[in-house]
């Protein structure tokens, strides 16, 4: 039986940029790492919620990234998650907009250019009601 996404997984360029955003820019949790069959640095786990993670692969490229291609992030409180991120001089890659699906999103892009999706469900949403 399905409970849910439990992690996404991504490739990065400079692994230090991207801990830095998604740990003390987004407040998310550093879990662990996983090294390769040599030892090496292979995988670094940061944690979203309980049971939810993004895995960062070490060796990534900076191809241009695809915005069907995200994470998305459900949140409570978002007018207020988006004004303490614009106190951390986050560039927006979308402003605050309600979507076809009445939920109220915004759009980041993380250090490799990454899509994030940041939504809190509106009560009259389809994933609320259905």
């Amino acid at each position: 039986m399905i409970k849910g996404i439990h992690h996404k997984g991504l490739q990065v360029t400079d692994m230090e940029k991207t801990l830095h955003f998604y740990c003390d820019i987004l407040g998310f949790t550093h879990a662990f790492d996983l090294k390769d069959d040599d030892g090496k640095p292979w995988i670094e786990y940061v944690k979203v919620a309980d049971g939810s993670f993004v895995e960062f692969f070490y060796g990534g490229t900076k191809e241009e990234k695809h915005q069907y291609d995200h994470i998305c992030f459900e949140v409570e409180e978002i007018e207020k998650l988006a004004q303490e991120l614009r106190k951390k001089e986050v560039d927006f890659a979308q402003e605050l907009s309600v979507g076809k699906d009445t939920n109220t999103q915004f759009w980041l892009r993380d250090p490799d250019g990454n899509w994030l999706e940041f939504m809190e469900l509106d009560p009259q949403s389809p994933q609320k009601t259905s």
